[in-house]
């Protein structure tokens, strides 16, 4: 019974947007446990006997988290299911504190990323590194697209992280450096549709970014962050974000207007995850700080 449950949630979920690839491996393993100790209904009990098997605590908070969600979905309809308390505590730690990278620095990084020894690792990995920087994409975003994606109305990025496609405008700089690029790649890759290859003539892998990324960093001296914080090539994304609320309007209306439009152009799932950048940079939280207090004494900054 348990393990019917289990392939109908799955399906429903994945309906929705979601892989779950491990979730549903592991959901089948539960299902499985409790079915050969004659359990068809989600048992509290099992549950946690069953998370608590994982190595590490984090490991079983998120076990017992998937069995939580499950059993919230069976309930709905049967009561018999229990739905367990979170006795391990949260499922996600929280997020690592955001290494932001200056405009200077980014200069610096793109700079040191021309200096390879190969011409087209120079080209490609500096014209990636100012894509990301200018555009906010993730980096998986980026070394998938192909050349039938840029279109004189931007970037189409299609079906992501949450399987969603949306448009990325470009700058008119952003479309220049990126056609000398285009120009020079046509001439060591013209099979290969992907914009982004690497000296073997295929597609960028996430690896090869993060060793070119590592290489700039070492050559333009970018120092430590706060904390354990390293620059990654996420944190270009994390640059744009936080320039882009940097210039977020006074209004309260336009404020919102605004973290929606970011939201979405960002392709987040939930806002919340726009809005933590607010939480996340001393720079936006001091800034927030600076404007409350302004209305609080009678000023009209925050409408």
């Amino acid at each position: 019974m348990l393990t019917g449950a289990v392939e109908t949630y799955l399906a429903v979920r994945r309906a929705a947007g979601f892989a779950l690839r491990c979730e549903g491996s592991l959901l089948k393993r539960f299902a499985a446990f409790s079915e050969a100790r004659k359990q068809h209904y989600v048992s509290t009990e099992i549950a946690i006997e069953w998370a608590g098997l994982a190595q590490s605590v984090p490991q079983r908070a998120r076990r017992l988290g998937m069995v939580i969600r499950f059993a919230r979905y069976l309930r709905a309809e049967n009561e018999h299911h229990e739905v367990p308390p979170a006795v391990f505590g949260a499922e996600k730690l929280p997020r690592p504190t955001p290494y932001i990278v200056t405009g200077k620095q980014i200069q610096q990084l793109v700079t040191a990323a021309s200096q390879s020894r190969f011409r087209i690792c120079r080209s490609t990995y500096s014209t990636l590194f100012s894509l990301l920087a200018c555009t906010g994409l993730r980096v998986s975003e980026a070394i998938h697209l192909r050349l039938d994606d840029i279109t004189p109305n931007g970037l189409v990025i299609r079906r992501t992280k949450f399987r969603k496609s949306r448009l990325v405008p470009l700058h008119k700089t952003a479309r220049a450096g990126l056609e000398r690029f285009l120009q020079q790649r046509r001439l060591c890759a013209s099979f290969e549709n992907h914009v982004f290859v690497s000296l073997q003539r295929k597609p960028l892998s996430l690896g090869a970014v993060d060793e070119a990324f590592r290489t700039a960093v070492k050559r333009a001296g970018l120092p430590p962050g706060l904390g354990r914080a390293r620059p990654t090539p996420h944190s270009l994304r994390h640059a744009f974000a936080v320039r882009a609320l940097e210039t977020c309007p006074d209004s309260r209306d336009a404020i919102t207007k605004h973290m929606l439009a970011l939201s979405t152009y960002l392709g987040h799932s939930k806002v919340a995850h726009t809005y933590w950048y607010l939480e996340a940079v001393p720079d936006l939280m001091r800034d927030i700080a600076d404007r409350a207090e302004q209305f609080a004494m009678g000023g009209q900054t925050c409408p």
